[in-house]
Parts: structure tokens; C-alpha cells; sequence
């Protein structure tokens, strides 16, 4: 297959909200937005320069590297609403306004953060996939993290796909913490879409720890579910953990230290249809259930405290579907409490 002329458009600049005060920094102000790249390999001495005065034992890093999907074509072919493919810069408008936090936790106030730009979105679906998982391979086998505008859910697949890949080379276990309606195990036969992320990640790593929370009865066969648990996956379903009184992070923290191999890094996969309509109605799926806000933080805050989260991918915003930016603006703050561990 003929591969894409570039691999990665950078973003418009314009992107960079400011305000020229420097009493007032936004953002955009941090952020360095990097050139069009034709292939991996040019990203390679870009990535050595970010973290070249960065000592490989001196613990986790600050330094990000953000990128886009601005493609919808695996929530079509899953019989979704379109609209995700707007995301990746409607996040961005929102989250390069931003400002670094009044007060930041110790520790967290040397931050580095770069847009790599979108991927460039021709040739198959497939390989398009592959390009994903070869750029963030990268960026995972570095000091970065990173964090993923989606897009549809099948970029979970390359973007969970390279974290436990290089989790892998480095002698750990992988642990990928999806936040979803959805289980996404549905078998390849009618091709990658944004139901298959992690019937292709089991697939391929069937030795790793995938903990899913937030599912709702409505969105899941039953078929679906016994195949995760019989491929060692760990799921809780909304109704279940309501039933039992628990806020969202108690219900993981059951799953969690029930799991061997800890402490350890992990990746986040957060399906914004999660959440209530209330909250999220610019989703690709949307229902009245769902998580709120207060419960998706605690527990959002809790991993980045317990675990070395080397990645987050937000997927599934589609902004036509939206009311007054609220589920873009929600997927902004989401990347923000990552990037400054609140």
C-alpha cells in the first residue's frame, strides 16, 4: 500500500490561544507546535532534542507530546454518528486558552508541552492505524507522554497498542484503564472500527491487565462480556457498581488491587460517551446514564496519583453533535488535570 506523503500536518498556530500578558499566560504560550513530518524517522531527532538534558533515571517526566486523529471513518463503519473528525482542534481551542493552575502540586511545575500536529488522514483505515501506533511508539519509548484528540475509539487500539508494547521492552506489565460505555471487543469481521479497540489489543497482547468501568447494560452483549472475561479482562458495569454504593474510583480500586504487578505505568482510554448526555451530548453515543463529572475525577486524579500514566487518549467527541462546546471544553479540562496531575 503507497504510504501518505506526511504522516503528521501541524496545526494551525493560530491554535496557540494568547493573551501577550505575561501576568496572564495561557497554554498556548507553553506550547510548542512542531512542523509537518513526512515520516517517523523525522520526528526521531525532535524527540532526542526535547529530552536530551532529561537524565533517564531521574523519575517521570513533564514532557507531553499531543497529537490528533481528526478521523471518523471507524464510527461509520461501526453504524455511529459522525462528527468526531472536528475534535482534535475544537479540543484544542478550548484547552491551548487554558491557563496553568493557580497552584500546582509539588514537583509538577517544570512542564514541557508539544504539539506534534494531526495524522494525516489517507490511504486505508489500516494503515492509518499503524501509522498511529508507529508515531506514538516513539513518543512511548521515550521520557514523553502522551495524549490523543480523537477521533473514533479505534485509535484506543494503535494508541494503547504502543504503550504496552514499549511496557513490554521494558520488562512490565501493561495496564490499560478504559472509561467507556462500550466494552469495544467486537470481533474484526466486518473490519477496524471504533467497537473493535480491544478485541485487537487482547488479540495481540493476551498477558496484559484491561480493567473497563463505566459500561452500561444497554451498550453490551452478553457474548461480548464472557469473551473478556474469559481473555482475563475486568469489567463493572454502571448499574452494578451503583447497586453496591460505590463512587467510581472505590469500584476500580477493588479491581485494581486485586491485580498483580503493582505499582506500575499505565495508559488511560477515555470514550467520552462515558459520560451522562447532560455532560457529553457531543458524543458519537450518547445516553442520559452515564458517570458525572465529580465521580470521572476523583477517579481520574486517584490513577495519576497511583499510577505512572505514560498516556491518555480522549476519543469520541463530535462537536456537530454538541451543545455550547460542553463536551469539547470537557475533554479540554481532562487533558489539563493530566498535564498538571490534578
Amino acid at each position: 500500500m503507497p504510504k501518505p506523503s506526511h504522516c503528521l500536518s501541524a496545526i494551525n498556530k493560530n491554535l496557540l490561544f494568547s493573551k501577550s500578558d505575561v501576568n496572564d499566560q495561557r497554554l498556548g504560550d507553553l506550547t510548542a507546535a512542531w512542523q509537518d513530518s513526512e515520516s517517523v524517522a523525522m520526528l526521531r531527532p525532535l524527540i532526542s532534542k526535547a529530552t536530551r538534558n532529561t537524565a533517564p533515571d531521574s523519575g517521570p517526566q513533564n514532557i507531553f507530546a499531543i497529537i490528533g486523529y481528526p478521523d471518523d471513518e471507524g464510527i461509520q463503519i461501526n453504524g455511529g454518528r459522525l462528527g468526531a473528525s472536528e475534535a482534535p482542534d475544537r479540543i484544542r481551542n478550548f484547552f491551548y486558552k487554558m491557563t496553568p493552575p493557580a497552584y500546582l502540586p509539588q514537583n509538577h511545575t517544570d512542564i514541557s508541552l508539544n504539539d506534534i500536529g494531526n495524522l494525516a488522514v489517507s490511504g486505508p483505515l489500516e494503515q492509518r492505524h499503524a501509522m498511529a501506533r508507529e508515531i506514538i511508539s516513539e513518543f512511548q519509548s521515550s521520557s514523553f507522554r502522551t495524549i490523543s484528540f480523537g477521533g473514533g475509539h479505534d485509535y484506543g487500539y494503535p494508541d494503547a497498542a504502543a504503550y504496552c508494547q514499549a511496557a513490554l521492552a521494558r520488562g512490565e506489565r501493561p495496564l490499560v484503564i478504559n472509561f467507556d460505555a462500550h466494552l469495544d471487543v467486537r470481533p474484526v469481521d466486518n473490519g477496524y472500527t471504533s467497537g473493535t479497540p480491544f478485541f485487537r489489543l487482547l488479540e495481540e497482547f493476551p498477558n496484559i491487565d484491561l480493567i473497563e468501568l463505566g459500561l452500561q447494560s444497554q451498550c453490551n452483549s452478553p457474548q461480548h462480556l464472557e469473551w473478556l472475561i474469559h481473555r482475563g479482562g475486568r469489567a463493572i458495569f454502571e448499574e452494578q457498581r451503583l447497586a453496591l454504593g460505590q463512587s467510581l474510583s472505590e469500584a476500580l480500586r477493588s479491581m485494581v488491587e486485586s491485580a498483580p504487578h503493582a505499582p506500575r505505568t499505565a495508559f488511560l482510554s477515555i470514550d467520552i460517551d462515558g459520560f451522562s448526555s447532560a455532560l457529553a451530548p457531543g458524543a458519537s453515543q450518547s445516553w442520559p446514564t452515564g458517570f458525572s463529572a465529580q465521580d470521572f475525577f476523583e477517579c481520574f486524579s486517584w490513577c495519576i496519583d497511583r499510577f505512572d500514566v505514560r498516556g491518555i487518549g480522549i476519543y469520541e467527541v463530535s462537536p456537530p453533535l454538541d451543545i455550547d462546546n460542553r463536551t469539547s471544553r470537557l475533554a479540554a479540562l481532562i487533558a489539563h488535570r493530566f498535564v498538571f496531575r490534578l
